[in-house]
C-alpha cells in the first residue's frame, strides 16, 4: 500500500507524448473515478509527484483543473481532497444520465446494424463473466462500454458529445454499487439488445429508463445502509 492510500499496480503509466500537465490530469482523473483515490481522501503534491514519476508543478496543474470541475476540493490551509459528492449530486447526474441514455436507447433501436448488435452482444457475455469473476473494476469498465456503444449506435453526435460530459462521473458513481447490481444489471442490458433487436423504440426506451432507474436506487440505498 502506498502512502498516499493506493493499491500497488494502480498508478497509471504517464503515455507520451502530449503535454505534461494534462497526462498527469488524465492519470489523476482515471484513479479518482475508479475509486483508487477515494472521497475525501488528502491529495499530497509530493507524494502523488513521486508515485507518478513528475515534478510536483504539473501535479498542482492538474488539481487546480480537477478543482475546477468538480473532481477535487482545495482547502485553505488545509490542501487537496478528492471531492465527497453529495446524494443530491448523485441524483441529479443520475437524471440527467437517465434523459440522454434513454433517448440513446431509442435511437440505436431504430438504427442499429447487425454488426452493433453483435458488438452490443459481445460486451454483454464479456460482462457477464467479469460479474461471475468478482471482477468488479472490469465490470465497470465494461458497462461503461456498452452504454458507450448504444450511444455510438445511435448515431448523435451531439447527444454522445452531451452524453461524454457525464460518462466518467457516471462510472465514479456506478463503481461503489457495481458490486450490488451484479447479474441483475447484465440481464437488464440483455434485454436492452434484444429490444433494439426487434427495433422496438419504445421498449428500448422504458427499458433503459428502468435500467438507469436501478442504478440510481442502488446508489441512494447503499448510503442509507
Amino acid at each position: 500500500m502506498l502512502s498516499t492510500g493506493l493499491p500497488q499496480g494502480a498508478v497509471p503509466k504517464l503515455e507520451r507524448p502530449g503535454p505534461l500537465r494534462d497526462r498527469v490530469y488524465e492519470a489523476l482523473l482515471e484513479l479518482i473515478t475508479t475509486r483508487a483515490l477515494q472521497p475525501g481522501q488528502h491529495l499530497v503534491e509530493s507524494e502523488l509527484a513521486g508515485h507518478l514519476g513528475v515534478s510536483r508543478q504539473p501535479v498542482r496543474e492538474a488539481l487546480q483543473r480537477l478543482n475546477t470541475e468538480g473532481w477535487v476540493d482545495l482547502r485553505p490551509a488545509q490542501g487537496a481532497f478528492v471531492h465527497e459528492p453529495t446524494e443530491e449530486e448523485a441524483d441529479q447526474l443520475l437524471t440527467v444520465r437517465t434523459l440522454l441514455e434513454a433517448e440513446a436507447a431509442r435511437l440505436a433501436a431504430a438504427h442499429a446494424d447487425s454488426a452493433g448488435i453483435a458488438a452490443l452482444e459481445q460486451l454483454c457475455a464479456e460482462g457477464e463473466q467479469a460479474v461471475a469473476a468478482d471482477d468488479v473494476d472490469a465490470a465497470v469498465a465494461l458497462n461503461a462500454r456498452f452504454h458507450a456503444k448504444i450511444m455510438e449506435l445511435a448515431g448523435n453526435a451531439v447527444l454522445a458529445e452531451l452524453a461524454a460530459q457525464v460518462d466518467r462521473r457516471v462510472r465514479w458513481y456506478y463503481t461503489p454499487v457495481a458490486r450490488q447490481r451484479g447479474q441483475q444489471s447484465w440481464i437488464e442490458h440483455r434485454g436492452m439488445i434484444a429490444a433494439i433487436t426487434d427495433r422496438d423504440e419504445q421498449g428500448a426506451t422504458q427499458l433503459m429508463r428502468e435500467h438507469t432507474e436501478h442504478t440510481r436506487r442502488s446508489y441512494h440505498d447503499r448510503a442509507k445502509s
